[in-house]
């Protein structure tokens, strides 16, 4: 679907502005300009230059659930679970636990921490070269609230918060460097009801005594999608954090529901991702997409809802990261999204992703240095494999440098 299709009737200047940024033509550049480099290569004269991307630098990701750990109480087959390892590492180069590192999972009983499941995707994850995120050190909801941990005093409460905080960021640490903070503050309270605005200051600093060097997100629906109706609280919101000292490194965006045309859910439209993505900008902090799921009336509607969407994120030079909230259907959140089915046959979302992932936004190209020896072509950020002169190079184009220069002299 073009995403032309999807716009609406605009009026004000800002709104015009909007519109002409949503334009595949206006898209498109957006990405070549962001997440493209240039790599020259110094050869022989009229010598065979081929070049082949073998990894993104951009981080497309998955959420991991628990049953990938051999002992979880649900865990997959062995069937099941190499044909999970073969799509995660063939279509994602990023990961998040679904649910093996929120509190509840690691602590169902006081005192009693057990970091298994969580341990134990973290290293599948490392064997695959897929680094991962944290999600989440605290989340704010009361139905998500340990049965024992509510009937603390409020020095209890504060007590068993400071040793979570530091006992989770200190047991990854060196693995695990980036964690969302306190999950979907829009949306619940139960630590700040309980124990005043500041514990988000105590959380963040108790989090960064158990390792110094974590980035701390925020992290909440409704914002981008959903018909966006929590995106100025969370701006404000983000604000006041920021204001009041706590050290919020990243912004996080969940991406549930994207839809643009199901029955029953608020359409999301180009216009209101582009515009809420820009205003979030004005904090200058990096933005992932956490939690992405498309919704529609039929495997197509889905398929379209990832082609407007995707696009929009990718061509935001704040935007660092979008994560796949599970991609099979057995034992899925919601299985009615999910992009491979329960057999593990590809819905139509599966070609429309890998066709952007890996062939729109994918460099593969050859030729044949000129006079000089000289051989430049413009590439996507990533990890590449460079032959000439019958020699084979392994390296990378990043971002930070934006060139790269390879020489076979």
């Amino acid at each position: 679907m073009a995403i032309t299709t999807l716009i609406t009737p605009l009026c004000s200047a800002e709104d015009a502005n909007i519109a002409a940024k949503i334009t595949p033509a206006a898209v498109d550049a957006r990405i070549a300009e962001i997440r493209m480099g240039d790599i020259i290569i110094k050869t022989k004269p009229g010598a065979d230059v081929n070049v082949q991307q073998v990894r993104h630098g951009f981080l497309f990701g998955a959420a991991i659930p628990d049953s990938l750990a051999e002992k979880s109480t649900d865990t997959m087959s062995a069937e099941d679970r190499k044909m999970f390892l073969k799509v995660l590492s063939e279509n994602f180069n990023y990961a998040v636990h679904e649910n093996a590192l929120k509190w509840y999972d690691c602590e169902a009983e006081p005192n009693v921490v057990d970091y298994y499941r969580a341990d134990r995707i973290w290293e599948i994850c490392k064997d695959y070269n897929i680094p991962m995120r944290g999600h989440c050190i605290f989340w704010e909801k009361d139905k998500y609230i340990m049965s024992w941990l509510k009937p603390l005093n409020n020095d209890q409460l504060r007590a068993a918060v400071h040793r979570r905080a530091i006992d989770v960021t200190k047991h990854f640490k060196g693995r695990i460097s980036e964690f969302d903070l306190n999950n979907e503050m829009v949306h619940g309270d139960f630590f700040r009801r309980r124990l005043g605005y500041g514990i988000v200051n105590e959380m963040a600093y108790m989090a960064m005594a158990g390792n110094p060097d974590i980035t701390l997100f925020v992290n909440d629906y409704g914002i981008l999608v959903e018909g966006g109706y929590n995106a100025a609280t969370y701006i404000t919101q983000i604000e006041n954090l920021l204001a009041m000292g706590v050290p919020i490194g990243g912004i996080g965006c969940q991406g549930h529901f994207v839809a643009t045309k199901a029955a029953g859910k608020a359409p999301t439209t180009p216009e209101h991702v582009q515009k809420t993505l820009d205003q979030l900008a004005k904090f200058n902090l990096p933005i992932k997409i956490t939690e992405c799921l498309f919704i529609g009336d039929n495997e197509q509607d889905k398929a379209d809802a990832l082609l407007m969407f995707f696009p929009i994120c990718f061509a935001h030079p704040n935007v660092e990261a979008i994560i796949i909230w599970g991609f099979w259907e057995q034992g899925h959140w919601m299985p009615q999204t999910a992009m491979w089915k329960k057999d593990w046959t590809p819905t139509p979302q599966v070609e429309a992703y890998r066709d952007l992932v890996f062939n729109k936004w994918w460099t593969k190209t050859a030729g044949k240095a000129n006079s000089n020896g000289t051989f430049k072509t413009r590439a996507f950020y990533g990890d590449y494999i460079i032959t000439s002169n019958g020699v084979e190079k392994k390296v990378s184009l990043t971002k930070k440098d934006k060139s790269l220069q390879v020489s076979f002299d």
